[in-house]
């Protein structure tokens, strides 16, 4: 595996992780409910473990435990999409796409959701399919540097070099802190 081939991986899973912690985000925000609490066996208590479990590491606990909650009660777009990030984290691209359109049936304006699975293409080397989901991503919110940034390292991979030139200053520009997008642009001057 080549020094670059390396980066792109690192950069593919510090912005899968990144969109973990926002779905993490949004689930502390919904308010609790007052009623006597769950039973360990109740769907939403086996999220909150896996979510534990996930912050302490054990990955396929975590994924037991969502599998669970997801059979028990159907769950939401967020639920399908942390299987289908830990999936993606254990090396199985094909189950992780698999809850990746799953939950964009339940939430096609999801900008994370496309990007993960523009991510899981391009792992695949389906250049097409990705190039369409980070388009999408972008159509929901243009301001994210992430985004163009993945864009750019797409665009590398296909060897349109001038256009991800073009996504790498765009994400500088959203983001001027963007110590990955301003090292490859670097590499292509």
């Amino acid at each position: 595996m080549t020094l670059f081939q390396i980066i792109m991986l690192a950069a593919s899973a510090f912005f899968a992780f990144k969109v973990y912690e926002h779905i993490q985000a949004l689930q502390d925000i919904e308010p609790k409910s007052s009623d006597s609490s769950p039973s360990s066996f109740d769907p939403e208590a086996l999220v909150q473990r896996a979510d534990e479990a996930f912050d302490g590491g054990d990955l396929q606990k975590a994924l037991a435990l969502l599998i669970e909650a997801n059979a028990k009660e159907s769950q939401g777009s967020d639920v399908l999409f942390k299987m289908g990030y830990i999936l993606q984290q254990l090396g199985d691209n094909s189950e992780a796409l698999r809850y990746y359109k799953e939950a964009l049936e339940k939430d096609k304006e999801n900008e994370y959701i496309h990007n993960s699975i523009a991510s899981v293409y391009r792992a695949q080397k389906e250049f097409v399919s990705a190039k369409m989901h980070l388009s999408a991503s972008i159509g929901i919110n243009d301001k994210n540097a992430l985004t163009y940034y993945n864009y750019g390292n797409l665009l590398v991979d296909m060897k349109h070099l001038d256009e991800a030139k073009a996504m790498y200053k765009k994400a500088i520009e959203l983001n001027s802190d963007f110590k990955e997008a301003k090292d490859e642009l670097e590499k292509l001057a």
